[in-house]
């Protein structure tokens, strides 16, 4: 199982060739850098996982807040649950404890390796046996069907941190980490992403299956599959059941994909680009399965690693190349080290000589 490494010594128009030259001549190049990104997207069949520089935000007053008052109550109502099925815990079975870290990592797998690193970005070829375990977790995991996400994915990626991204930071914290699911979206965002080419989205028979029947399976693999499995094969009470296995573990899942958006925005090192907000956040990592890495990520979204090292915080990285070992996956995109060095001396915080 082979990776497809982006270099100096790639058939592809190189990203090492390219940020070389930066390196030596500045902003000369800053244009031809632009425009390779876009050639080493189009390889992957796609170029709305890259910065839009040409975006304009529209003068005068920003549109007022419209708040989305089930997504409030639902929210509030999850979380409750959450910090019951907290004080839970001491009373549960260790099978039950096990079994809501299963799903977790299940759901967890079904956003990174799923939606994002295969569907959003292309990073990677998936067999249909492993797209269907993919939707099936994606579903599991609840942070909207797989075409949906991917949609507000690329606009996010592609008008970051403008009125246009889903859930911009420069808007806060609390509205890049969930706040953005309690409002209305800022018309940019509708508008952008109804103009993005998702064609390559329609055309996985998976993803439309998934998206048509999409509510009746996270009721059934979201709450009802966690809740029973302890009930029903270890005696596990019902309550224990369904507030730390489907509830505390779906709240957490969450979260855990917010800190993305949130803390991987704001908090960490910018050792690849010190021009853009997202960061390297560890801590972030460890929760999300290796999505921390979001300085480098923002700057090589075409790396099926999003990082450069390897399975270190990433346990989605690890996933993937067994995929590939098992012959389920291929065709992993990965940045030359040759490239990434060359783009941390050109555009970095400095950050990588301490690191």
């Amino acid at each position: 199982c082979l990776s497809k490494e982006f270099s100096s010594t790639s058939s592809a128009t190189s990203v090492g060739t390219v940020t070389s030259r930066a390196t030596r001549n500045g902003d000369a190049v800053m244009k031809k850098d632009l425009v390779d990104h876009d050639d080493l997207a189009r390889e992957r069949g796609m170029v709305d996982d890259i910065f839009d520089e040409t975006y304009q935000e529209k003068e005068g007053p920003k549109p007022p807040l419209r708040y989305v008052w089930r997504n409030i109550i639902l929210m509030s109502l999850l979380h409750i649950g959450a910090i019951i099925g907290l004080t839970l815990i001491p009373s549960a079975k260790i099978q039950t404890l096990a079994w809501a870290v299963l799903c977790f990592l299940v759901s967890a797998l079904g956003i990174t390796a799923g939606a994002h690193r295969l569907w959003s970005h292309r990073t990677y070829k998936a067999t249909l046996p492993l797209r269907i375990f993919l939707a099936i977790a994606n579903s599991v995991a609840f942070e909207n069907d797989i075409y949906e996400w991917v949609r507000d994915h690329r606009v996010h990626h592609k008008f970051s941190e403008t009125d246009a991204d889903p859930h911009n930071a420069k808007r806060g914290f609390f509205f890049s980490h969930i706040g953005w699911l309690l409002v209305r979206k800022h018309p940019d965002v509708i508008e952008k992403g109804q103009k993005l080419d998702l064609s390559d989205i329609k055309a996985d028979k998976v993803v439309m299956f998934q998206r048509r029947f999409y509510k009746p399976s996270v009721v059934l693999l979201c709450f009802v599959a966690p809740t029973v499995v302890p009930w029903y094969f270890w005696n596990e009470s019902i309550i224990i059941s369904f507030f730390i296995p489907a509830i505390l573990r779906y709240a957490l899942g969450l979260n855990a994909t917010w800190l993305v958006n949130s803390a991987a925005h704001m908090y960490g090192y910018r050792p690849y680009d010190k021009n853009i907000n997202p960061r390297e956040n560890p801590l972030v990592s460890l929760g999300a399965l290796g999505e921390g890495f979001h300085n480098y990520h923002h700057t090589f979204p075409y790396d099926y690693s999003t990082s450069e090292f390897g399975w270190r915080f990433n346990l989605t990285t690890a996933f993937i190349d067994l995929m590939c070992l098992l012959g389920l996956a291929s065709d992993r995109k990965k940045v030359s080290k040759e490239a990434i060095m060359a783009r941390k001396l050109r555009t970095g915080d400095g950050s990588h000589k301490s690191g």
